[in-house]
């Protein structure tokens, strides 16, 4: 996937499970809205070349596609997600078009994302030469690293070999850690829905529509 191009592909992690929900998280009421039209929005109103949205087979991967009319999205289905999100990196990867120069992986669980910490991670990537260019929240203290994260479409191959997990391709960043561009955010903006609890917090820090 070695490219001179400058496209980067966003791409949305949408394929979870939701055990600690007890419901189809994505899906879930947020104002009114299915949580994962956030984080979609998020990502298309940043620019990308092209958009991607990994989402789990069945009626609610069919619902993740309806609520993602209309923001330019192709779909691919992981059929199996209890693999964990390594195998929607996996699938992902295999989906994602010819030519780029990255891509932008984010969560369907994180709606505190905005488009402006999309839009600083992909001037960091096309500003540098930088394998990888990853995004932490709080301060240097207690900086916590999470997604969104732009790598470098070269690197991308070697997810392909990454055993089943509940991560991210954390060995990929480890290879490229002393390369990689590390921008800082604000810990407010942390907050992934993954329990009731963290949705009442989302209901009361995330902007209403």
């Amino acid at each position: 996937m070695t490219t001179d191009s400058t496209a980067v592909a966003g791409v949305l992690l949408a394929a979870g499970l939701s055990t600690r929900m007890g419901q189809p998280k994505q899906l879930t009421p947020l104002h009114g809205r299915p949580l994962c039209t956030y984080a979609a929005q998020a990502l298309a109103d940043a620019g990308h070349d092209h958009l991607l949205a990994v989402i789990p087979p069945g009626t609610v991967g069919d619902g993740i596609r309806a609520a993602l009319d209309g923001l330019g999205f192709t779909f691919a289905v992981n059929p199996d997600p209890a693999r964990g999100m390594a195998s929607s990196f996996r699938v992902a990867v295999a989906a994602l078009p010819a030519g780029l120069a990255g891509a932008n992986f984010a969560l369907a669980d994180m709606p505190l994302i905005t488009a402006g910490v999309h839009l600083a991670l992909l001037a960091a990537f096309q500003e540098t030469d930088a394998p990888v260019v990853l995004a932490e929240y709080g301060g240097a203290l207690q900086a916590v690293r999470a997604p969104p994260h732009v790598f470098r479409a070269d690197l991308l191959h070697a997810v392909q070999d990454t055993p089943d997990a509940d991560h991210g391709p954390r060995d990929l960043i480890r290879a490229h850690a002393a390369q990689a561009v590390t921008l800082t955010f604000p810990a407010a903006l942390l907050l992934d829905v993954d329990t009731p609890a963290a949705l009442e917090a989302a209901a009361r820090t995330v902007p209403a529509p």
